[in-house]
C-alpha cells in the first residue's frame, strides 16, 4: 500500500520558503567573501559550515532513529558524492575569493545545462529542441556576465585571479552536475536524509584532511579580525539554516513546481554584494545575468515538470 502523500504547504507559504532559503544561501556566499578579505582560509570556512551542518543534522537523524544502512553496492557512489561536494564547495568558495560574488555564482549555476548534458552523454535522452535553445540563451548570457566583449579588446587586462576565479565557478558547476547525476541515479533509493547526512559527513572529513595535511596552503588560516570571525558565524547560521529547513520541508514543498523560485540565489547574490562588499557589476552583466537567471528558470521548470509527469 502506497503511504500517503505529505500535506504540501499552499503554494504562497511554499514559495516564500524557498525565496527566503535562496537568500539565505546568497548571504552565505556574502558572508564568506568577508571572511576571506580579512584573511579566513577557504577550507576553515568549509570545515566550520559542514561541522555545524553535520551536528544539526546528526542530531535530527538519531532523534528520528534512522538507520545509516546502504543498499548493495551503493556505499562507493556515496563516498564520490560526497568528494564531490566536497571540490564543489572547495572550488566556489575560492571562485567567491577571487571574482565578485553575483559574477561566480551565476558562472556556477550553469550545472542544469551540464547536468542535462552529462545525462545525455551517459545513455539518457537526447535535449529537446526547447531544451537547446535555452542552453544557448544561457550561453549568450554568460557572455554578457563575463563582460567578453570588453575583455577580449586589446587594452583590457584580464588578470590571473580573474580567470582562476571564472575558472573554479565553471569546475564547481561541472562538478555539482556529476553529483546531481550521482543522486539521482545511482543513490535515488537512499533516504534523503541519511544521504545528505553522509555526504556532510564525508566533506567534514575530507577537509579536516586536506587542512592537516597542509595539501590547501593557508586553508586554515584564522580571520584577522572581529570582523572575520563574525562572518564565519554568519556563514554557518545561514547555511545550516538553509540546508536543514530545506531538508525538513522538501516533501512539503512541491518542488516538481517550484524549485525554480530557488535561482532567485544569484540575484539576491547580485543585491548583498552591492550593499555589503560594495561590488556592482556593469549595466551588461546585469542584463547577462537576468538572461542566464531566466534560461536556468525555464529550463528547470521544464525538467522538473517532465519528472512530475512521470512519477
Amino acid at each position: 500500500m502506497t503511504p500517503p502523500a505529505p500535506n504540501l504547504f499552499p503554494r504562497h507559504i511554499a514559495v516564500l520558503i524557498l525565496l527566503c532559503m535562496g537568500c539565505a544561501f546568497a548571504g552565505n556566499h556574502i558572508a564568506a567573501r568577508v571572511a576571506f578579505d580579512d584573511g579566513a582560509g577557504v577550507l576553515l570556512a568549509i570545515l566550520l559550515r559542514s561541522g555545524g551542518t553535520l551536528l544539526v543534522l546528526g542530531a535530527l537523524v538519531l532523534w528520528q532513529r534512522q538507520s545509516l544502512r546502504l543498499p548493495s553496492g551503493a556505499w562507493r557512489w556515496q563516498l564520490l558524492l560526497g568528494l564531490l561536494i566536497t571540490a564543489q564547495s572547495l572550488c566556489l568558495y575560492s571562485a567567491v575569493a577571487r571574482v565578485p560574488v553575483a559574477l561566480a555564482l551565476l558562472v556556477a549555476n550553469v550545472f542544469p545545462i551540464l547536468l542535462a548534458l552529462l545525462t545525455w552523454a551517459l545513455g539518457g535522452p537526447r535535449p529537446t529542441a526547447r531544451t537547446a535553445l535555452l542552453m544557448g540563451l544561457i550561453l549568450v548570457g554568460l557572455v554578457f556576465v563575463l563582460d567578453v566583449p570588453a575583455r577580449l579588446s586589446a587594452d583590457a587586462d584580464i588578470g590571473p585571479q580573474w580567470l582562476l576565479g571564472v575558472t573554479l565557478a565553471f569546475c564547481a558547476a561541472f562538478v555539482f552536475a556529476c553529483a546531481l547525476w550521482i543522486t539521482d541515479h545511482k543513490l535515488s533509493q537512499v533516504r534523503g536524509s541519511v544521504r545528505s547526512l553522509l555526504t556532510i559527513f564525508i566533506v567534514f572529513s575530507s577537509v579536516n584532511l586536506a587542512g592537516w595535511s597542509g595539501a590547501l596552503a593557508d586553508g586554515l588560516n584564522p580571520p584577522a579580525s572581529l570582523t572575520g570571525w563574525l562572518a564565519l558565524a554568519t556563514l554557518v547560521v545561514l547555511y545550516g539554516t538553509g540546508f536543514i529547513v530545506l531538508f525538513m520541508s522538501v516533501p512539503r514543498l512541491d518542488m516538481p513546481r517550484n524549485a525554480p523560485v530557488m535561482n532567485i540565489e544569484p540575484l539576491a547574490t547580485l543585491l548583498m554584494g552591492w550593499l555589503v562588499l560594495d561590488q556592482m557589476l556593469s549595466a551588461g552583466q546585469v542584463t547577462g545575468g537576468v538572461i542566464v537567471v531566466t534560461g536556468i528558470v525555464l529550463l528547470t521548470y521544464r525538467t522538473s515538470a517532465q519528472r512530475s509527469a512521470k512519477a
